[in-house]
């Protein structure tokens, strides 16, 4: 796991929502993803923050552990990827959404594979 997370570093977008202005809507975020193979773009995940742990949940926990500073940025699991769907790809496009707000966080990467390893 360690090596897949320095091989593939998380990535964040450019802005973010403070937790107390979405709180109360939480489970009805929505999370969307797509993978690019070739410039054909493939959805990979639908579906909303009710299928992860609360950040309330990680907040206590970081409480907990004397580790909650201001400034804090957490950064969850995911939700389950379509089967079938080749997840190594040229690049990725991801959405976090509030359908009540109206409001979308995007962002798109393309991927760059490592070089072969010597010997």
């Amino acid at each position: 796991m360690a090596w897949s997370k320095n091989a593939g570093p998380d990535v964040l977008a450019r802005r973010a929502w403070r937790l107390a202005d979405v709180e109360s809507r939480i489970d009805e975020l929505t999370l969307r993803a797509w993978v690019s193979h070739g410039g054909t773009e493939t959805e990979i995940q639908t579906g909303t923050l009710a299928e992860l742990l609360t950040p309330g949940y990680w907040v206590d926990v970081l409480r907990s552990r004397g580790d909650l500073v201001p400034g804090t940025v957490l950064i969850s699991g995911t939700i389950p990827m379509a089967a079938g769907v080749d997840q190594f790809a040229d690049g990725w496009r991801v959405e976090l959404a509030d359908p009540a707000g109206g409001d979308v966080i995007g962002l798109a990467y393309d991927v760059r594979p490592m070089p072969a390893p010597i010997g």
